[in-house]
């Protein structure tokens, strides 16, 4: 039986982990669940530590892990969230951060022109580099003087991999988004990666934009796009303005994965959203369709496909909570996939 470790953490965190389990237990998978409902805020500022050595190890020897959400408004820096994002991310050399994104009814996309409102695309997006690896450092910090350095920091071997990636799940092009005109250094590295890796994939078709054109072309016409595959700092905006142009947050899932391992952490894209938590109005479908690619993870891509049906139904018949134009509680909502799931 494979073991999935659970990390409802913080806020909303909790509320929609709950209504996900119920989804998991439901597909009947073959999983047991190990809850560390200890790695929240509280433990944090209890304690200043935000992962142990043991939550880790545990987190390890599990097949995949589920994540609610992390973050909490007393906390005055971002200490904690990198306690466990990047954390787990880099412990686990979690490369990968996959968000898919597709238009999941008409009447959520912001887009005028119906014929270019139906985006299914894909982010992946570097995980463990660019300007979110940690590197830098400030100096006369507090005075009129201060510097304040964080480097964007980009290696071959990241680099190629996340590429390679990024080919391997394309179904028909990929689009690389960079800065090489104006980042010149790493920009060269991405570029040469580029040239060689498309060179590996001849069969895919290829093209190029630079972030600033990319972010237009997605709010223009999202459909020109199948795969983006971006560094760690563009990736973080774009999956933003993509979950926007197929729903929202409340539908934007996540995987963190490590293909040559076969590790893999799955959360909703939105985060612990502290001034509706404890109201029972979230939307659980982010964490749901979560552990629709944890289910795809493990093997089970028909349970996966079923639980992407009951979540469209549910939305296609409006029975959703109030950011998709419903009243449902974040229970409510849960329950109606649950009970779509178990229609024959």
């Amino acid at each position: 039986m494979t073991t999935i470790t659970v990390i409802p953490g913080d806020g909303i965190g909790p509320e929609v982990t709950a209504p996900a389990l119920d989804v998991l237990d439901a597909l009947d998978l073959g999983v047991r669940t190990d809850v560390l409902d200890h790695v929240n805020a509280e433990t944090y500022l209890r304690t200043g530590r935000a992962l142990s050595d043991a939550d880790v190890d545990r987190v390890r020897k599990s097949g995949a892990t589920l994540l609610g959400a992390v973050g909490d408004p007393r906390l005055g820096d971002t200490a904690y969230v990198r306690g466990v994002l990047t954390t787990l991310r880099l412990e686990l050399d979690l490369y990968v951060n996959y968000r898919p994104a597709k238009l999941w009814h008409d009447r959520l996309s912001p887009l005028r022109d119906p014929a270019r409102r139906a985006i299914d695309c894909v982010i992946v997006r570097e995980n463990t580099e660019g300007l979110y690896s940690g590197v830098g450092g400030s100096t006369r910090t507090g005075s009129p003087h201060e510097i304040a350095l964080d480097v964007d920091l980009s290696t071959h071997h990241g680099v190629s991999r996340i590429l390679d990636y990024a080919f391997s799940v394309a179904r028909r092009s990929v689009c690389l988004v960079d800065k090489a005109n104006a980042v010149r250094n790493g920009g060269r590295l991405w570029q040469r990666c580029w040239r060689e890796a498309a060179a590996r994939h001849p069969d895919v078709d290829t093209s190029h934009l630079y972030v600033d054109a990319a972010a237009m072309r997605l709010a223009t016409d999202p459909t020109a796009f199948d795969v983006i595959v971006t560094n760690n700092s563009y990736g973080d905006i774009l999956s933003d303005l993509t979950a926007a142009l197929a729903g929202g947050l409340g539908v934007a899932a996540s995987a963190n994965l490590n293909p040559d391992t076969g590790r893999g952490l799955f959360e909703p894209v939105h985060g612990s959203a502290p001034d509706i938590a404890g109201t029972g109005t979230a939307n659980p479908f982010a964490a749901i369709l979560s552990v629709a690619l944890l289910a795809e993870h493990l093997g089970g891509a028909r349970e996966a496909e079923a639980v992407r049906r009951a979540v469209a139904a549910a939305v296609a018949a409006g029975r959703v909570t109030r950011d998709l134009g419903g009243s449902l509680s974040t229970k409510e909502a849960g329950a109606v996939v649950l009970a779509g799931l178990r229609q024959p």
